[in-house]
């Protein structure tokens, strides 16, 4: 298990950003699994604000996302897809077909869960995944008591998450609503993961996750026992270790 401290959340951006970019550079042909939320949106920025300045070979990339919502159209802005589209696959030139993402709108999310597990394992798995930290410990969208030999399948959103959704497309209280998500065993597979946390609020969730027992109940704390996982934080977000 490595930790890496950050001293301000400009130096973690940067930072986030070179691992990625690091990865491309390291392995021309990497299969990359990304997060969105507030915690990538400038670390993709430099990700693509530097291929912009210094171009590099990026047609055997591919990219996608550790999860995706579920019964939304993908013209919705805070659908995984049009996120990672417009932050870093576009920016970098990742060919269509190179950019793996589930459908938003499907009649057998089941059988989507699959094939986009099977696409990831057609390309030899996955080499790097950069995880985000929710604020109750889960990953991807795997919320605390998912079991964790899970694979990829439609999870609840957690409770706060959903009344934001709701509120931003205004589809009613019984209208279905989930994501797809990759399952904890499958995050394990990953060779390389990066779980990413910044700020003061994050704090005591970096605390149970990185000095409490493993358990089912904070979903990040299975990383403990990853054999190449890297906490990557920002002071504020490290300072009760």
């Amino acid at each position: 298990m490595k930790i890496t401290v950050c001293k301000d959340e400009q130096e973690f951006d940067v930072t986030a950003a070179w691992r990625i970019i690091g990865q491309m550079l390291h392995k021309p042909d990497s299969v990359i699994g990304l997060s969105t939320g507030q915690t990538t949106k400038n670390m993709h920025a430099i990700v693509s604000d530097i291929f912009r300045q210094y171009p590099f070979d990026t047609g055997r990339v591919t990219l996608f996302n550790v999860d995706e919502l579920t019964n939304l159209p993908r013209s919705y802005a805070g659908c995984c897809y049009t996120m990672i589209a417009e932050q870093i696959a576009r920016p970098l030139n990742i060919p269509d077909e190179r950019f793996l993402m589930p459908r938003t709108l499907c009649d057998d999310f089941e059988a989507e869960c699959r094939n986009f597990q099977q696409a990831l394992e057609a390309r030899g798995g996955i080499d790097l995944q950069m995880l985000g930290l929710g604020y109750n410990g889960h990953i991807g969208i795997n919320q605390p008591g998912t079991p964790f030999g899970s694979e990829t399948w439609v999870s609840p959103m957690d409770p706060i998450f959903e009344a934001r959704v709701r509120k931003e497309t205004g589809v009613p209280p019984d209208y279905p609503l989930g994501g797809l998500t990759l399952g904890i065993r499958t995050i394990m597979h990953a060779r390389h993961i990066i779980l990413i946390a910044k700020g003061a609020h994050k704090a005591e969730m970096v605390r149970q996750m990185l000095l409490g027992p493993v358990t089912e109940e904070i979903p990040a704390s299975v990383l403990q026992l990853h054999p190449n996982c890297e906490f990557l934080l920002d002071a504020d977000a490290a300072s009760l270790l």
